[in-house]
């Protein structure tokens, strides 16, 4: 079973303690005593169960139980206990007979351990990982109100003596005096109610605003600071390079999709994806950036690709944002191969989905990339994937998804992820390799067949393979129709008959992290880290933006209030990602690639995988090392743009390294932060 299962299996027998306790405690208050006990019986069975389900779910990791070992189980074990040794024996006593009731300190103990189930199912749900004091202290006061709160409704009205265990429907209706439960009920509500305010006091306590994940803190050294504004890009070319020039304008503009259909986009100049940018290795990249009418504003990322700090455009964080009549301009120097692409970073929750993105590959010297033309006896095509309201579209610069090639031309697939969810490929009609992942070679790659690739939100594969003599067609998320169809050349230079596409979704998943040939690693899985951060993804309330919300949480807290992440140049940097909740993570990591160490406790065996974006998918735990050799101030957060705009962000900053930058627009769209803002 997978740490996902096992989570919903937990989270299951934790609804199912819920209710169980709670209809014991209602049919006790009913007098249904004979029920009662069946439902008492049940009750603890399935709390046995729970205590079974966490146990396993431990050994997957102290991060997945924390809240649960620490507070759930220990509020329903201590309540449940007391409900079965003090009510159970009086349960049966009113069976044995029937005129006695069931007492009503029974139906609270009963009902008590309903609420401590609850308590512990709701700060699973709300607050995960990791475990507060002030969640712990506002859960027990919530237990604890309810059993006061339970004891006033259902006993009788009290007098001088103590009539707790005379049944709700047998108490006599005396006058209320000052009794013994009158006082324990005063004192209770006073430890109540000071335990609640406390642990909402607790809410409002500073936090750490830096993590320095067991390096040093920040340097006290006397030396000047370098701004990110300083951290710009080369002015010129590689020798025998070029400077290759592009202008990008954003604006709204109607866009026809490859089926025709026309949608409202947001553009760069008046196409989407934009311009295609190509470079060979050692040119200058520049390009212009304006703004038309979006009145978001606009930046340009390049995705994955280790531009300075300066060129990587996260507004409020390395420049400011583009505004309508605006414009900026990027210079990088081309220096690693690759499929690459470009988005804007400015409200990219929005401004990518609608449209502003374009590839970005370059190549080594001497070699182009030719989209359309076979006749060199190669095709290399780029292929962005991207969802146009509801609309899935893959197609190359020119909008064909339809190619011709003759036998023995070998072809190149360049697809790009541009949502924020995974997409399922499946070569169908021809063996193939995986070359590249994220832009970076892959060591000896072998052949595969009949296997299906899953693509991170914002990830890249190419794929390699020589053209058949038969058609090729490239299934796209398990639907036949669509895709992407290579029909080989005959002799008389027409396209041959289109492929009968077999059924593939039920070929099994290629997996990355056993496949290609090991190769020597400049520091692996053993290497000492300089510093080592984890970060658990989860869902939960925190403050978004200075507002509470139901937030996407790294360690519990949300965008801007999760510490930066200190490093220093040079230290050898590892994360440990840890996905809790049950939606897919795709992990960005701005300005470095990381390399690939574990998933799930296990090591990789392939070849070295370095990837700027990994799917950390339900209940996973990844490890990753990286060496910090970019210095800046780097975003590091969720692709799935929606989380990210919902809360899954943080900053990774080098010491030594600030920004002028500060963002002024409202707070929730950029995520204004300690003086600073970003946007999603």
């Amino acid at each position: 079973m997978t740490t996902a299962q096992l989570i919903v299996v937990d989270h299951v027998v934790a609804l199912l303690s819920v209710a169980a306790w709670s209809a014991t405690g209602a049919t006790a208050a009913a007098q249904r005593a004979r029920l009662v006990l069946g439902l008492l019986a049940a009750a603890v069975l399935v709390t046995l169960a729970r205590v079974a389900t966490v146990a396993v779910l431990a050994g997957r990791g102290w991060w997945f139980v924390q809240e649960k070992v620490l507070l759930g189980l220990p509020m329903l074990g201590a309540a449940g206990l007391a409900a079965a040794l003090i009510a159970g024996p009086r349960l049966f006593a009113a069976r044995r007979t029937p005129k006695v009731g069931i007492p009503a300190s029974s139906v609270v103990l009963l009902l008590t351990a309903g609420y401590a189930a609850l308590a512990g199912l709701v700060v699973t749900f709300l607050v995960g990982y990791p475990l507060t004091w002030s969640a712990a202290l506002i859960a027990c006061s919530f237990v604890c109100a309810g059993a006061l709160l339970t004891a006033r409704v259902v006993a009788a009205p009290v007098d001088t003596t103590d009539d707790a265990d005379i049944a709700p429907t047998q108490a006599p209706h005396r006058q209320p005096g000052f009794s013994r439960r009158r006082f324990m009920g005063l004192a209770g509500g006073a430890v109540m109610a000071s335990t609640g305010t406390t642990g909402v006091g607790l809410l409002f306590t500073p936090t750490e605003s830096t993590a320095t994940g067991g390096g040093p803190g920040r340097s006290s050294s006397p030396g000047p600071a370098v701004s990110v504004a300083d951290l710009r890009g080369s002015g010129a070319p590689a020798p025998g390079g070029t400077r290759r020039q592009y202008v990008l304008t954003a604006q709204t503009a109607t866009v026809r999709l490859p089926s025709g259909r026309e949608i409202q986009a947001w553009t760069f100049n008046g196409q989407a994806p934009g311009p295609a940018i190509t470079a060979t290795v050692g040119d200058l990249i520049e390009v212009t950036l304006r703004n038309t009418d979006i009145d978001d504003g606009v930046t340009l990322h390049w995705h994955g690709y280790d531009v300075p700090c300066g060129e990587d455009g996260a507004p409020g964080v390395t420049q400011d944002v583009v505004a309508p009549g605006g414009e900026f301009v990027y210079r990088f120097r081309a220096e690693q191969v690759g499929t690459y692409w470009y988005h804007t970073h400015q409200a990219s929750h929005r401004g990518v989905r609608r449209g502003l993105y374009g590839t970005l590959v370059v190549t080594p010297r001497g070699q182009q990339v030719d989209h359309a033309d076979a006749s060199t006896g190669q095709l290399d095509l780029t292929l962005p994937v991207h969802t146009f309201d509801g609309v899935v579209v893959i197609a190359d610069q020119d909008g064909r998804a339809d190619h011709t090639a003759p036998p023995g031309t070998r072809v190149r697939l360049r697809l790009i992820n541009t949502d924020s969810d995974p997409h399922r490929f499946a070569l169908a009609g021809t063996s193939f390799r995986v070359t590249a992942v994220d832009g970076r070679d892959l060591n000896k790659p072998g052949e595969v067949s009949d296997a299906g690739l899953r693509l991170p939100g914002g990830g890249r594969y190419d794929l390699v393979f020589v053209m058949p003599d038969t058609p090729v067609a490239l299934v796209l998320d398990n639907d036949h129709t669509g895709g992407l169809r290579l029909h080989p050349e005959d002799h008389d230079g027409t396209a041959g008959a289109d492929p009968v596409v077999e059924d593939t979704s039920g070929w099994p998943e290629l997996d990355l992290l056993r496949y290609g040939t090991p190769a020597a690693v400049p520091f692996d899985a053993g290497s000492r880290s300089d510093r080592h951060f984890t970060m658990v993804l989860d869902r939960g309330v925190a403050m978004l933006d200075g507002r509470p919300a139901y937030a996407q949480t790294v360690n519990g807290r949300g965008h801007p209030s999760i510490p930066d992440q200190l490093v220093a140049e040079g230290d050898l940097v590892r994360f440990t990602v840890v996905n809790r909740s049950l939606e897919t993570h795709p992990w960005h990591l701005h300005g470095h690639p990381v390399l690939i160490l574990s998933r799930n406790s296990t090591p990789r065996s392939g070849s070295p995988l370095w990837m700027d974006t990994f799917d950390v998918r339900p209940g996973e735990v990844w490890e990753v090392a990286f060496r910090a050799t970019n210095p800046g101030i780097w975003m590091n957060h969720c692709h799935n743009l929606p989380h990210a705009h919902q809360g899954m962000m943080l900053r990774l900053c080098y010491d030594g390294v600030t920004t002028p930058f500060d963002g002024s627009h409202t707070a929730h769209e950029t995520g204004t932060a300690r003086g600073r803002s970003h946007v999603h």
